[in-house]
C-alpha cells in the first residue's frame, strides 16, 4: 500500500539509474514521472523540470500540474530550448518539502568516472548539450576537458549532502550497492518487488546505467 502523502523526488543526475529507479517504483504501484510525460500519463504533457518551475511560479507549488503522479525520478531537462535543473534549486525543494510533509528526497549517485563516462557516451549530453549550456555548477564551455564532468558531478552529491544534511527524509544511494533496493523501500516504507537495469546504455552494452 501507497501512503497517500508520500511524494518521491529523486534529486539524481542522469545516467545515475534514474530509470531504473522509476521502473522500480512504477513496478511497486507509484504513478511515476520520469523527465518528460508520456501520452496516457496525464492530461497535461512535457517535460517535468519545465512543468515543475511553471507550478512554481504559477502557485508558489512545485507539483502543482503534476497532482496525477507521486513519485518524480528524473526532473531535469537539457534539449530543445531548455535547461532547467530542479534538483539543483534550493528554493523549489524546500517549496516541496513545505507543502508535502510526506515527501522523500533520494539521490541517485554512482562512481563519478563512471558516471561522467556513461554521460559521454549517451546521445550527445555529455559531448555537445552540457558543454553548451550553462548549467549550474557547470558554466557554459566547461565539460568537455577530462575531469570536468567528473568535478561537476563531485559537486551536485556534495550540495545535497550539505543541504539534507541530518535530515530524515532523504536518502542517497549507490546504484552499484546490492543493498539499494532493500534500502530504499525501507526509507520509502513500501515494497519494491523488482530492481534491475533499465534504460541501458548501447554504447557499452554490458553496462547497466541509467
Amino acid at each position: 500500500m501507497i501512503p497517500d502523502d508520500l511524494r518521491v523526488v529523486n534529486l539524481g543526475l542522469p545516467k545515475s539509474g534514474t530509470t531504473t529507479l522509476g521502473e522500480a517504483l512504477k513496478r511497486a504501484g507509484m504513478r511515476v514521472a520520469d523527465w518528460k510525460i508520456r501520452p496516457g500519463q496525464s492530461s497535461r504533457r512535457g517535460f517535468v523540470g519545465k512543468l515543475m518551475y511553471q507550478g512554481w511560479f504559477d502557485s508558489g507549488d512545485p507539483l502543482h500540474y503534476l497532482t496525477d503522479f507521486n513519485a518524480f525520478t528524473e526532473i531535469e531537462v537539457v534539449r530543445d530550448g531548455k535547461n532547467l535543473w530542479p534538483q539543483t534549486d534550493w528554493a523549489l525543494l524546500a517549496a516541496i518539502r513545505a507543502l508535502y510533509p510526506g515527501a522523500k528526497f533520494i539521490l541517485s549517485h554512482r562512481d563519478p568516472a563512471k558516471h561522467a563516462d556513461s554521460m559521454r557516451r549517451w546521445s550527445n549530453l555529455g559531448k555537445r548539450r552540457l558543454p553548451i549550456h550553462a548549467v549550474p555548477g557547470l558554466p557554459e564551455g566547461y565539460g568537455k576537458k577530462p575531469g570536468e564532468l567528473e568535478r561537476w558531478i563531485e559537486g551536485h552529491t556534495a550540495f545535497c549532502r550539505q543541504v539534507f544534511a541530518g535530515a530524515e527524509d532523504f536518502m542517497e544511494y549507490d546504484v552499484e550497492d546490492p543493498e539499494a533496493q532493500a534500502k530504499i523501500a525501507a526509507f520509502l516504507g513500501i515494497e519494491l518487488p523488482w530492481w534491475g537495469t533499465a534504460n541501458r546504455n548501447e554504447n557499452h552494452p554490458g553496462e547497466g546505467e541509467a
